[in-house]
């Protein structure tokens, strides 16, 4: 199908952050959008304001005509959305052309000169960082996440750059045709896709060979590239770290030139890397590094991504994506960084039950961490329950006697009567709305 000639897009899932950051680009160029999502949330009010029509019962006679007619209309859906369902089912018994998220990132960015960054962990916030850098170049950058600075998960631009997220999962990046990318990570996940960790290499080393011109891997990624690291040996290195009235200052070893006096504000180690990948890919472009110092002084960060929801003397209350233990290890040591004499909990709602079985040792690892531990129950997304997988079961690993069950209603009571003063709320499911609720009750009352 030919872009240019669909006039109405309809999107089963819409509210998902991939899928609503395309629902806004088909919107600005002048397309009709609608589609259904099971639940209403920020994002899909925001949609629905920008002019999309979307409801929230899976029911075909709620689909409006126009969407109806198959010679212009693309349906486009998310690997999450059930078999069963209806809408998706209406759809294919019709003969609609439908397409995954990831198959229509790729044909929109096909044309332009695409940087992807790819990744088990630090997609979002890389993609994020460097979607800022190429901004004033008229880039348009799809991210995985709401941009703090442009408070949206789409950065419209022109159809010349494009920045993308390649998404390893369900092998979706391969769906894509990368100008210059980076590999950020190439950590175990996602085995209820590939099976074995092996399966997850083997297919980022196929992403590698798919991009034409310039590679970035994080240094002891065994694919062959141009290597980034923070002090040590590499290609691209950051040099001199210090932090100043909380910020992190650096110096840039590129393969020409040293940039000093770097400036950047987000937290943890991890950041610093995925700031580099984002210099680094920037520079491969050949933007000005003095540009690039710029945009990184004025980077704020992506919801949901070390996000401060308050921030006081008696309490800071942290927000975060991660859902790995790798991603948890990263947001502890970032926290201990900052705060390394203020007593801490985690408050952690594990994502899917098939992840929570594969990690669950390591899951226990990185919890166990933290001074207290609040769980919360598995967040099912796309799966059934697995016997025996559950919060308590994963409870009973964590080495730390300062641990409990916990539920919604009480995570505000378990924050006012705790020690700490640096609450991290941790996972990818629900829990992105939970801390919502908290921060506001918070805020209408004096931590005891």
């Amino acid at each position: 199908m030919n872009l240019k000639q669909v006039h109405n897009v309809y999107f089963v899932g819409i509210g998902g952050i991939g899928m609503s950051a395309l629902a806004r680009y088909f919107y600005a160029i002048g397309k009709k959008v609608s589609g259904y999502d099971k639940v209403s949330t920020k994002i899909t009010d925001q949609l629905k304001a920008n002019g999309a029509s979307i409801h929230f019962v899976d029911d075909v006679n709620l689909i409006e005509v126009d969407f109806k007619q198959k010679t212009n209309t693309l349906v486009v859906y998310t690997p999450a959305i059930p078999d069963n369902h209806k809408e998706l089912n209406y759809f294919k018994d019709e003969g609609f052309t439908i397409l995954k998220r990831a198959e229509v990132l790729g044909m929109i960015t096909e044309d332009s000169f695409c940087f992807a960054v790819a990744g088990t962990h630090g997609k979002t916030t890389t993609s994020s960082i460097l979607g800022h850098i190429l901004q004033p170049y008229n880039a348009t950058s799809f991210l995985g996440g709401i941009s703090e600075n442009y408070k949206s998960n789409l950065i419209l631009g022109g159809d010349k750059l494009s920045v993308v997220e390649a998404d390893e999962f369900d092998r979706s990046f391969l769906k894509l045709s990368p100008n210059i990318a980076c590999i950020t990570s190439t950590d175990a996940d996602h085995l209820d896709i590939y099976g074995n960790h092996e399966e997850l290499q083997g297919s980022f080393k196929d992403f590698a060979d798919k991009v034409s011109s310039k590679l970035l891997v994080a240094k002891g990624i065994d694919i062959d590239g141009i290597t980034y690291a923070v002090e040590e040996k590499a290609d691209y290195e950051i040099q001199n770290v210090t932090i100043r009235n909380g910020n992190y200052v650096f110096d840039v070893k590129t393969t020409k030139e040293v940039l000093k006096n770097v400036e950047f504000s987000l937290p943890g180690k991890h950041n610093l890397m995925n700031a580099l990948a984002a210099l680094a890919m920037a520079d491969s472009y050949e933007i000005p590094l003095e540009e690039i110092k710029k945009s990184l002084k004025t980077y704020k960060g992506v919801e949901r991504r070390f996000s401060y929801k308050i921030k006081t003397d008696e309490l800071v209350l942290i927000d975060d994506y991660a859902h790995h233990p790798t991603e948890i290890n990263a947001v502890y040591e970032a926290i201990d960084e900052m705060y390394p004499k203020e007593k801490n909990m985690v408050v952690f709602q594990p994502h899917l039950f098939s992840r929570t079985k594969d990690f669950a040792e390591g899951f226990a690892m990185s919890l166990a961490k933290f001074d207290k531990v609040l769980l919360l129950d598995v967040y099912p997304a796309r799966e059934l329950p697995i016997d025996g997988v559950n919060s308590q079961w994963l409870l009973e690993k964590i080495r730390n006697e300062n641990k409990k069950l916990t539920s919604r209603g009480n995570l505000v009571e378990e924050i006012k009567k705790s020690e700490a003063k640096v609450v991290a709320m941790l996972g990818a499911g629900d829990i992105g709305v939970m801390i919502e609720e908290v921060t506001n009750q918070l805020n209408s009352t004096e931590k005891v």
